[in-house]
């Protein structure tokens, strides 16, 4: 076969708010969001331009995060102690929300553009796929998966995130589901799974910028992605349906991403899109980039 086609230009997939969740407003270096109950400020340095709404739209949210440096360290305050998770859901999926100490709140909402892709790749493969979802966290995209027919393996180093996990998967009725929850470094599964000889119809690789494993294996994207990346080529089925990397470093890009994935891919032939995920504000007419993408898919 060939090597996998390159997009010649990037796209942009974008999420637009749903019943639980909606960006209402930005600019000024902050977000204004609702997640179900509850209406959220957090900073967003993008967002350069001038809020539309009222300031008293802005100074009446029920949580703001203060940040205490560049990256995602800070506090929350509230106007009064909120429940301390809440019940959210995308399609038939459902899933806790929670005030966590990284300024995000238990899920990436910009990812439900991947979540609808990645549910359509499932049912189009129909029977029961295998699917690996590596950096899985509280397991948002392993669940629409799951309901969409999937059979699949959620990986994440932490305990915490595991737990929470496989509580979504509770509330969302889903635990009949044939779904592996394993907590462990994403790099010794997949290479312990190439070992064994492992195939899988989809894989997601979704990398934080930096980590650490269960047992203090370090994760630095730049040195360690092409590695992993070429071990999830290995363990791609001659039947399989996509590769999807996502990453939200700030010197990284969707160009970079798709051209890590066609050499890895080496002669598999297919299509490779590529560029970013971006939120779009409740207007229409304006949207945050969040995340870079590449997906490959036969």
């Amino acid at each position: 076969m060939n090597p996998p086609r390159i997009a010649e230009t990037p796209g942009v997939m974008r999420t637009t708010g749903w019943a639980d969740y909606a960006l209402l407003d930005s600019g000024g270096g902050r977000k204004l969001e609702r997640y179900g109950p509850y209406r959220v400020v957090r900073p967003e340095p993008q967002a350069m331009w001038t809020p539309r709404l009222p300031p008293a739209d802005w100074d009446t949210a029920d949580a703001v995060f203060d940040p205490t440096d560049e990256d995602e360290a800070g506090n929350w305050r509230f106007r009064e102690r909120p429940q301390e998770s809440w019940p959210l859901s995308w399609g038939d999926v459902k899933f806790h929300g929670r005030f966590t100490a990284f300024r995000h709140l238990a899920f990436f909402p910009e990812q439900a553009a991947n979540w609808a892709w990645l549910d359509g790749q499932v049912r189009a493969a129909g029977g029961q796929p295998r699917v690996l979802n590596l950096f899985g966290y509280t397991g948002v995209a392993s669940l629409v998966m799951a309901a969409a027919g999937a059979a699949v393996t959620h990986v994440d180093a932490s305990k915490k995130a595991v737990g929470w996990a496989r509580e979504n998967a509770e509330l969302s009725g889903l635990t009949d589901r044939p779904i592996r929850w394993i907590t462990e470094d994403a790099r010794k599964y997949v290479q312990r799974e190439v070992r064994r000889g492992s195939q899988y119809e989809g894989i997601i690789l979704d990398p934080p910028k930096y980590g650490r494993g269960p047992t203090g294996e370090v994760w630095r994207l730049f040195e360690d992605l092409p590695e992993l990346t070429a071990l999830c080529a290995q363990l791609l089925s001659s039947s399989s349906s996509f590769l999807v990397l996502n990453a939200y470093a700030e010197r990284i890009s969707g160009a970079a991403l798709a051209g890590l994935l066609a050499d890895k891919l080496g002669s598999r032939g297919g299509g490779i899109e590529w560029g970013e995920l971006a939120l779009t504000e409740d207007s229409g007419d304006r949207a945050i980039g969040m995340s870079f993408y590449a997906r490959w898919a036969p």
